[in-house]
């Protein structure tokens, strides 16, 4: 039987999700909108010696030593879109009061929440939401390290107090647990930017997390997860690899490519 993915994400997004503006409005139904769907991937072929098993584990060797990972979870906190010339940020003006000039940026807020990614190769949805048309060129959320107001999430994911990803699997046959408390904000771009048309089709964005670069060192081998957990040799490099492997692009037909590279390739 094939494991349920998102651990209820669906049902997470559809009850915590909520559309505002930067400036403090509330667009819970914005008046000229387009329908957006956010999807996730996990590029199963994208590094060479990455192969998906029966089982739908992620198998990697490097011809000495065997990777294979049969369960990967983050922990999640907020998305948003950021508007095309628009910063997420707040400003500071003359005076030195603050304030905020991205009236057109976006902002998803929901969890923290839970996301078991796929390991073979396919594409999930996990929201499908209405935002206002417009041009955005970026994509921002949170690896999130859970925190004391988070004692209801850690209460229904006990092994993720203090925890944003964990890792399960076998290093040359040996099972091994990967835990990670990452708490940054990962900012994707979106080249080109992302298109929402008021009335149109919906649009899908898709993220793709190569989690096959994840636990490989810059000589190619592959590195033993245990040695990469807090205060571990390779810890460093692992978390700079987590954060590099995560990437964004427009997918409406939802197979995991880019749209535009099909539009590439037609004009070769």
């Amino acid at each position: 039987m094939r494991r349920n993915r998102l651990s209820a994400l669906a049902s997470g997004f559809a009850l915590a999700f909520a559309l505002s503006a930067c400036s403090g409005d509330d667009l819970l139904s914005p008046p000229d909108a387009g329908r957006i769907s956010l999807s996730v991937v996990v590029p199963a072929t994208s590094s060479g010696s990455a192969a998906v098993s029966p089982a739908f584990d992620l198998e990697q060797s490097d011809g000495t030593n065997t990777l294979v990972l049969e369960e990967v979870q983050l922990v999640v906190r907020e998305v948003e879109l950021e508007g095309e010339d628009d910063e997420c940020e707040e400003d500071s003006d003359d005076s030195g009061d603050s304030e905020d000039d991205s009236d057109d940026c976006e902002e998803f807020e929901a969890g923290p929440f839970l996301v078991d990614l796929p390991l073979d190769g396919q594409v999930e949805t996990i929201l499908a939401i209405d935002v206002p048309a417009g041009t955005y060129d970026e994509l921002e959320f949170e690896i999130h390290k859970p925190e004391d107001d988070d004692q209801g999430f850690v209460n229904d994911n006990p092994a993720f107090a203090e925890i944003s990803i964990r890792v399960r699997g076998l290093f040359n046959g040996e099972p091994f647990e990967f835990t990670q408390d990452l708490d940054e904000e990962q900012e994707v771009e979106l080249s080109p930017p992302l298109v929402v048309e008021d009335g149109a089709a919906p649009t899908n964005l898709t993220l793709a997390i190569d989690v096959a670069t994840w636990f490989v060192g810059s000589d190619g081998e592959l590195i033993d997860p245990s040695t990469a957990n807090d205060d571990g040799p390779n810890e460093g490099i692992v978390e700079d690899n987590i954060q590099d492997s995560i990437e964004g692009f427009e997918d409406d037909d939802e197979d995991g490519e880019d749209d535009h590279d099909d539009d590439d390739d037609d004009d070769d």
